[in-house]
């Protein structure tokens, strides 16, 4: 069982750093053994310097797939997920930039299939969020951004694979449990998430014929450096228990998203396509 994680008042700025987390993050949990699911495999994930991101990448490296790590500007992180990876025996490639330029998705996926030679999985994690109780204070510029990143770039990178990818292959968009219960602090968020779940849906049913899986996860409340860099700025006194109003009553651990991830990507998921998964806590939502 895991245990209870205390989380205290903290804050960070956008987008957040894994190095300045207090406590720090569980990955992967130490008895996960990888049984080659992905041996040979080829993925790419977004926000992967760090939180949800990170630990899918560890856990794909542990199941034998050579990983490409986007991300923004956290250096320190990226490079820490890139040690991790490579200690799992595979190759990794760290790919900064900002998602919101469909040009640099464009650039950034050739890379990859430049440096290993194909693609298989693609996991579109990266996104940003930011505390708004009154949708008329809420400024245009942030629902643009908050769109520009969540949604467009999972845009931009989709279409730039799709022509690399075939039988067997993955798709997996991280959406959000805010896309379900729509929280009154994050409008323009729970929108975006909420997109993710229909884009998922709708691009299975275009692409299925071709072999491609198309899912979802969507995340409850997880120990991620988006909430000291969202709630924490707000108010760091909301990250208190930060998570305790789950019904298991704590708050999630990377590692315990990773494996869902494991699952979307390899044929134990071979009968599934269009659908999201929900690890939240326990909170049913009926999505």
């Amino acid at each position: 069982m895991v245990k209870k994680t205390e989380i205290h008042a903290q804050q960070q700025s956008l987008p957040g750093k894994e190095s300045l987390m207090q406590p720090p993050a569980e990955f992967i949990r130490p008895d996960y053994r990888g049984s080659g699911k992905l041996e040979g495999k080829i993925a790419l994930i977004t926000g992967a310097d760090s939180g949800i991101g990170r630990a899918t990448a560890i856990h794909f490296a542990r199941e034998g797939a050579d990983v490409a790590v986007m991300y923004l500007s956290e250096d320190d992180d990226a490079r820490e997920t890139q040690r991790l990876v490579e200690a799992e025996g595979q190759r990794c490639l760290t790919i900064a930039g900002d998602i919101r330029d469909a040009a640099f998705c464009r650039a950034s996926l050739e890379k990859v299939i430049e440096t290993f030679g194909g693609l298989n999985i693609l996991v579109n994690n990266a996104g940003t969020q930011q505390v708004c109780y009154d949708l008329t204070e809420l400024e245009d510029s942030q629902w643009e951004n908050i769109f520009a990143t969540n949604m467009h770039g999972m845009f931009y990178l989709t279409k730039a694979a799709l022509p690399h990818l075939g039988e067997d292959d993955a798709i997996i968009n991280t959406t959000s449990i805010n896309a379900y219960v729509g929280p009154e602090a994050m409008i323009d968020y729970s929108a975006t998430k909420g997109a993710i779940v229909s884009f998922t849906r709708a691009l299975s049913n275009q692409v299925v014929g071709r072999g491609i899986r198309v899912n979802a996860v969507a995340p409850g409340p997880v120990w991620t450096p988006l909430q000291p860099a969202t709630w924490g700025a707000y108010d760091p006194q909301m990250l208190e228990d930060f998570g305790a109003q789950t019904p298991m009553g704590r708050v999630g651990q990377p590692s315990e998203l990773g494996p869902c991830y494991v699952f979307l990507a390899s044929l134990d998921s071979s009968f599934i396509s269009g659908q999201t998964l929900h690890p939240n806590g326990g909170t049913v939502v009926n999505g």
